[in-house]
C-alpha cells in the first residue's frame, strides 16, 4: 500500500475542498480507508473512515454533515468531501488504511500518505 493525498489549498471559511488519495498497489480494495488531520501543535486526529466490504461510513461528531468520504475502488482511490470549511480544519490531511472495522485509533492504521495541507481563512 502506498498511498498519495492531494487536493488541499487554502480557501475561506465556508468553502469546499475535495482530497483525494490514490494507492498505487493492488490490495486497496481490502483496506478501511481512514482519514486524518493533525492542526499545528496537535495530535494527529481521526476525521472519518470507510469500509472496505459495503462501503459504510463513520464520521467524528465535528464532520457529520459536512464531510462525505467515497472510494472508487477501480481508480484506488479514497475522497473526502469537505464543505461548510471552517478555520478550525485548517491541518494537514492524511489518508490512512487498515485492516481493521472499529478501531480508528492511529495505532490500527498502518500505512500513511505524506499528508496534505489545508488551511481555510476566516
Amino acid at each position: 500500500v502506498q498511498l498519495v493525498e492531494s487536493g488541499g489549498g487554502l480557501v475561506q471559511a465556508g468553502g469546499s475542498l475535495k482530497l483525494s488519495c490514490q494507492d498505487s498497489g493492488d490490495t486497496f480494495s481490502s483496506f478501511t480507508m481512514g482519514w486524518f488531520r493533525q492542526a499545528p501543535g496537535k495530535e494527529r486526529e481521526f476525521v472519518g473512515a470507510i469500509n472496505w466490504s459495503d462501503d459504510r461510513t463513520y464520521y467524528v461528531d465535528d464532520a457529520k454533515g459536512r464531510f462525505t468520504i467515497s472510494r472508487d475502488n477501480d481508480k484506488n482511490t479514497v475522497y473526502l468531501r469537505m464543505t461548510g470549511l471552517k478555520p478550525d480544519d485548517t491541518g494537514v490531511y492524511y489518508c490512512a488504511a487498515s485492516l481493521l472495522w472499529n478501531d480508528f485509533v492511529p495505532e490500527a492504521f498502518g500505512s500513511w500518505g505524506l499528508g496534505t495541507q489545508v488551511t481555510v481563512s476566516s
